[in-house]
């Protein structure tokens, strides 16, 4: 069984130093990795990105993360993530890691996603150009994610987890308005998930939406924006040699930290 502890959003800034590192400290207990889902800072500020590095340096478990459109916001990604990075964290974009658990291959693959919206309700690669550069950033975000998952099934990873800020999946979105679906997430990631296979994909950015939902192939998709899940992270458990999916855990197996 493949512990995977989860949430995003937790927008750090100078007033929350040291807020999250007991619950992190907990980790070994419970988890044999923790995934960020983006939006680790308020405005994606270099100093706020070390407050987040002080949070999370040394961990007994792997960190694997995605940065969101908050960590993009001060136009310094790069230097975010090199910050994140000199921490020990694995920070993902069109890529994938693996993660060794007690013999078993677990491959998280990560991108930050971008917005579009969802069958029947979503924009295309068509009209003036800045239209169509939106929708396609998203593809590349989306082609990024998908081919990274299929080099993880190639690497013979028995657990596959796709990784991303935005959501895949409208389900998930359920309480936020539906005006702005569209700026939530793409049903182009969710094409990605279900083309080459994962058994979860974990996301954040929607605060009002709903934890749990589903993309159309039947890959489980969690929302762990932490004012969805209001932990510290939560805890899902995986099974490796399942079919896609399959090994997912019952909910009532879910743990979850609470806020210290």
């Amino acid at each position: 069984m493949i512990r995977v502890a989860a949430v995003g959003d937790i927008h750090m800034g100078p007033d929350s130093k040291g807020l999250l590192r007991p619950a992190f400290d907990t980790l070994p207990d419970c988890a044999d990795l923790l995934l960020l889902a983006g939006d680790l800072t308020r405005h994606g500020t270099p100093e706020e990105a070390r407050i987040v590095a002080e949070e999370l340096a040394g961990l007994a478990v792997p960190v694997v993360a995605v940065l969101g459109n908050h960590d993009h916001h001060d136009e310094k990604p790069e230097e975010v993530t090199d910050i994140l990075r000199a921490a020990g964290v694995r920070v993902l974009e069109g890529e994938g890691t693996v993660v060794e658990v007690d013999g078993t291959r677990v491959g998280v693959a990560g991108t930050k996603g971008f917005g579009g919206g969802f069958a029947g309700r979503s924009g295309s690669e068509f009209g003036e150009p800045l239209m169509k550069e939106f929708v396609r950033y998203t593809r590349r975000c989306a082609d990024g994610l998908r081919g990274s998952l299929e080099a993880l099934a190639r690497d013979g990873c028995a657990v596959r987890i796709a990784l991303t800020h935005f959501s895949p999946v409208p389900d998930t979105l359920a309480g936020e308005p539906p005006e702005i679906y569209p700026f939530l997430g793409s049903y182009l990631l969710a094409e990605a998930v279900d083309t080459a296979g994962a058994d979860l994909a974990v996301h954040g950015h929607a605060h009002a939406g709903t934890e749990h939902g589903m993309t159309g192939g039947g890959v489980r998709v969690r929302n762990v924006a932490q004012p969805v899940i209001r932990r510290a992270f939560s805890v899902y458990h995986l099974h490796a040699g399942e079919p896609d999916g399959s090994g997912f855990s019952a909910p009532g197996s879910r743990r979850s930290s609470p806020l210290p």
